[in-house]
């Protein structure tokens, strides 16, 4: 092979490599993938995209794109990004939901296997009914509830996550037994909302930023939120004040590929930080709703271990899981 020939292979595979962006354990000054383990509209996508526009802000000169892989509770997206190890330009929102996801569908790949870099947010979940609905509060939903479970059907995210959760602890705390819960699972909160707005099931829980849009405009009423006290950016009753002892809160965060370097994680965690430091994020966490739960490093390892034993036993009581 001739030197020059030998020269431009060598370029062609260069460019190749670094347009894929696998494999890279370094990191900083490239392009950054955001991959948002959902359809697109629901919690994940939403932190995905404010995420991408947040960075920006900070640092104008960088690419960054987000991307959906839905399915199976985010455990499609989780097995992807295990198989891309290494790479260093590369981060997978995800949360409370997934951990819930992982128990649900006995995934092959478990949380164990990727590299924790920051806990974002936490969100309160939001009951909700269309409009038309006969339910004017939530006191009259448990009462057809109570009298006919099969006959409520409850839109949210994947089975095993925080929506179902909330349903599962709602109903036991009504007296149901939570394995009568008619739960619809979708794999994006824009389906589920279609399935509202389309008066195609009684309910729907989800984040209050999913949802909060579609209240203040009058398509949905809501009946309670899972918080321990109203808050100021939605006006909505809390499902204690409704009578059922529910409180709980979802998280989102990031975690990254497998086999990264001391090097690739400290640019990835620095880059996290300085976005979440910046004024867009903190305008977003503030408009959304959601309440700043910021952490790295070791602290974020230990409550990422200690959610999956929590979340197992809860989803456990409910039976979703033997």
């Amino acid at each position: 092979m001739r030197p020059l020939y030998r020269l431009a292979v060598l370029a062609a595979v260069i460019v190749s490599v670094a347009a894929c962006g696998g494999g890279s354990s370094g990191g900083g000054t490239g392009a950054l993938r955001i991959m948002a383990p959902a359809a697109p509209g629901g919690g994940w996508d939403q932190t995905s995209r404010t995420a991408e526009q947040a960075i920006k802000s900070v640092e104008p000169d960088r690419k960054v794109e987000v991307f959906n892989v839905p399915g199976a509770g985010g455990t499609i997206g989780l097995a992807q990004l295990a198989g891309d190890k290494g790479n260093g330009e590369l981060l997978m929102t995800m949360g409370l939901v997934m951990v819930g996801a992982v128990e649900q569908n006995k995934s092959q790949v478990t949380l164990a296997e990727v590299t924790p870099i920051a806990r974002l947010t936490e969100e309160y979940e939001i009951v909700v009914v269309p409009a038309e609905s006969p339910y004017q509060t939530l006191a009259d939903l448990v009462a057809a509830w109570k009298a006919d479970p099969a006959k409520i059907s409850v839109a949210g995210g994947s089975a095993g996550g925080t929506d179902h959760i909330v349903a599962g602890l709602m109903a036991k705390a009504a007296g149901i037994d939570p394995k009568q819960v008619n739960y619809i699972a979708h794999s994006g909160g824009g389906e589920a909302l279609n399935a509202l707005l389309g008066n195609k099931v009684s309910i729907g829980i989800s984040g209050i930023g999913e949802f909060a849009e579609h209240v203040k405009s009058g398509k949905l009423r809501s009946l309670g939120i899972s918080a321990p006290a109203r808050i100021p950016s939605i006006d909505s009753p809390t499902l204690k004040e409704g009578g059922l002892d529910v409180e709980l809160a979802n998280w989102r965060g990031f975690v990254a590929p497998p086999g990264l370097d001391d090097a690739a994680k400290k640019s990835l965690t620095d880059l996290v930080t300085k976005m979440h430091d910046g004024q867009a994020w903190k305008d977003a966490v503030a408009k959304n709703g959601w309440t700043d739960a910021f952490q790295t490093g070791a602290p974020f390892a230990e409550f990422l271990a200690a959610e999956q034993t929590r979340v197992k036993g809860i989803i456990a009581e409910m039976g979703l899981v033997s």
